[in-house]
């Protein structure tokens, strides 16, 4: 298995170099991408890793005003410890990983580094005295994994220093892992196999699409693994070690997207989440020796999330998305007979892990009142024990503010009446009329969801601001055809249904119709754009964050083993027709539309939306005698990970919104 290559172990001293930069515009994007541009900051100014532009100096008693909500910190789920959890968390600059020994104990920091550590990988075994962790440098992406040693509490560096690594899964022996990498080419995603000696088996090479390894069989001679291609389309395939022969498990000529899959105890059968002849992603349970497929939620109208089995195949435990919040199902097997549970809190669950003995379920909770914290369900006893108790900040969490789940007619219609589109809106107290911020998720296929967010408690508790989070369409969690509306050439459909949102702003009188901003990250920095170019005279001012000003040359800029998978999304700017329609969408070509104020942020390193994407946009609103306000960290990469450059982030955006849309 292990014959064919051997890889040295190296000490953590020796890591992968951070990539260096100075105050120039020649932006480095990874392996392979370099785009120079023209300098464009006549006069910038460098703040720690931070170079701004047009930001006026931060008064000390906002800084020291926001700290309250800036020091919430939340908590993650990683692993069972034989002795404990192994969790991260933040308590310094950057999120690291911790021990935490008992219920409510002491949070025993494990790791110390400059750059965040918020993936690990905990063996199967307690003979296994360590675990695998992954961490990059400045926001790349280009994920290392080092394996740390429990006895004498270093890290040594398993993969090349250089490579992309992720997706690690444990065998059930513990005596090696799986794990993706584009480490042939920088293009395709390809899954190897390691040990901790570190001898090396390429399990397979691919040509196409995202895969990756998700279950081993209970004898470590198979795995399950996953060809994603798009949001609806992905395929699951049973990888045979013995022979090298990749087996497809369900009919390759069905378009359909698949979720999370398992082995059963014996290895008879997968249990699966698919949208397969439905609107929603439902649990599956497929025969491997009969080839039949059993739907198991098929009364149940929402997704289902996460799925994870018991180690002694006794319980499945799993979550539906319930317009946002999550319910949790635990059953028996064979039988699949549910249990009772004693009663969560109620926001989004996640990181569901069983412990070794199968007896207690361990699971994170993240409320929009309170950051996410950790719990596990004792399955024998039906009791609820919580883990970890997050700061925030001596914020009295009574008095934050909880969202209205509400929806509102936009400009097209389903079975003759409106079409509806979900929100959540945070209220100010009082009558009004408030300020409104829009904040519009990323993806395009994500979802707001009730999750704390310090900046939007602050908004709304201490700017009387009405912050409200669409799920435009091409949302997820609200079935497949919706998730399909905007594709391809229906791409501006989701902007329409932010201008429908503006003209259910002006029908209710708690909230200001006159002063309105928009504000997202990534995919939602395009809605941003997208909404300055076509509501301006509607708006006050936009908050744009690592968001795309240009769909061509986004496409051209981003890294090479994530531009088919955009490609499936946004369309393929190699079809001349395609190319002409995304021109004709890209807020850049519409600049002269933009007549409100816009702040931008970006990572210098973003591997996903090159910052080229935002120093063509500040260029072309300078040339317009827009005023914009530019944030530029030279130390992240897809937003901001790092709490000084945050909490920078976050006091320019309090006094930008003050500036102009408070006045």
């Amino acid at each position: 298995m292990f014959a064919k290559r051997r890889r040295a172990g190296t000490n953590e001293q020796n890591k992968v170099k951070p990539v260096s930069y100075g105050l120039v515009w020649v932006l480095t994007l990874g392996i392979g991408a370099c785009t120079t541009l023209k300098p464009v900051l006549p006069d910038p100014t460098t703040i720690g890793n931070l170079i701004v532009q047009g930001v006026p100096e931060i008064p000390d008693a906002l800084v020291e005003r926001m700290q309250q909500y800036r020091n919430t910190r939340s908590a993650r789920l990683l692993g069972w410890l034989p002795e404990g959890l192994l969790i991260s968390t933040r308590f310094a600059q950057t999120g690291q990983l911790h021990r935490v020994r008992s219920p409510l104990g002491a949070r025993e920091q494990v790791t110390f580094f400059d750059e965040p550590v918020t993936r690990a990988y905990v063996p199967p075994s307690a003979d296994v005295n360590g675990f695998v962790y992954a961490r990059d440098i400045g926001g790349s992406e280009f994920y290392q994994l080092f394996w740390f040693d429990w006895q004498t509490g270093q890290s040594r560096l398993l993969t090349d220093g250089k490579s992309r690594y992720t997706g690690v899964v444990w065998a059930n022996g513990a005596d090696r892992f799986a794990y993706t990498t584009t480490e042939r080419d920088g293009r395709h995603w390809d899954i190897h196999i390691q040990d901790l000696e570190g001898n090396l088996s390429i399990a397979l090479e691919t040509d196409s699409g995202a895969w990756g390894a998700i279950d081993w069989a209970p004898g470590d001679d198979r795995l399950l693994v996953d060809r994603y291609l798009s949001i609806n389309e992905s395929y699951l395939y049973e990888l045979d070690l013995t022979t090298a022969t990749l087996t497809p498990l369900l009919d390759e000529s069905i378009k359909a997207s698949i979720g999370p899959a398992r082995y059963n105890v014996d290895g008879s059968g997968v249990y699966f989440t698919s949208d397969l002849g439905a609107e929603f992603m439902r649990l599956h349970y497929l025969d491997l020796d009969t080839r039949r497929i059993e739907v198991l939620t098929a009364e149940i109208p929402w997704n289902v999330e996460g799925i994870t089995l018991s180690g002694d195949g006794e319980h499945l435990a799993f979550t539906i998305n319930e317009g946002g919040y999550s319910r949790l199902h635990v059953w028996h097997l064979p039988d699949h007979t549910p249990l009772a549970l004693s009663e969560l809190p109620r926001g989004a669950i996640f990181g569901l892990q069983f412990s070794p003995d199968g007896r207690h379920l361990g699971l994170g909770i993240n409320r929009s009142t309170a950051p996410a914290d950790i719990y596990s369900l004792d399955i024998v006893e039906r009791t609820t024990t919580r883990w970890t108790r997050s700061e925030v900040g001596g914020l009295d969490p009574q008095g934050l503010t909880e969202p209205e789940l509400v929806s509102y007619p936009t400009f097209d219609t389903v079975d003759g009446r409106p079409r509806e589109i979900p929100a959540f809106i945070y209220r100010p107290q009082g009558d009004g009329p408030h300020p409104v911020l829009i904040n519009i998720h990323g993806g395009p296929e994500g979802q707001s969801r009730p999750y704390f967010s310090a900046s939007v408690q602050y908004f709304v508790n201490e700017l009387g601001i009405a912050v409200i989070a669409p799920n435009v369409r091409g949302s997820n969690g609200y079935g497949k055809s919706y998730l399909q509306l905007d594709n391809g050439y229906l791409r501006e459909d989701s902007v329409k249904d932010i201008g429908s949102l503006l003209d259910w702003i002006a029908t209710d009188s708690t909230l200001d119709a006159d002063r309105v901003a928009v504000m997202g990250g990534s995919y939602g920095g395009y809605m941003v754009l997208a909404s300055m170019t076509h509501y301006s005279d509607r708006l006050a001012a936009g908050i744009e964050r690592v968001g795309i000003s240009n769909f061509v040359t986004f496409l051209k800029n981003t890294q090479q083993y994530r531009r088919d998978l955009r490609r499936a999304e946004y369309g393929d700017e190699r079809i001349p027709q395609m190319k002409a329609h995304l021109e004709n969408i890209s807020p850049l070509n519409h600049v002269d539309r933009i007549t409100k104020p816009l702040m931008i942020s970006q990572g210098f390193n973003d591997p996903r939306v090159p910052a080229s994407e935002s120093v063509q946009i500040l260029e072309a609103l300078q040339e317009a005698n827009v005023p914009v306000w530019y944030v530029l960290a030279m130390d992240e990469g897809h937003g901001f990970s790092k709490k000084v450059n945050a909490d920078y982030n976050a006091a320019a955006t309090v006094m930008f919104l003050n500036r102009y849309l408070l006045k």
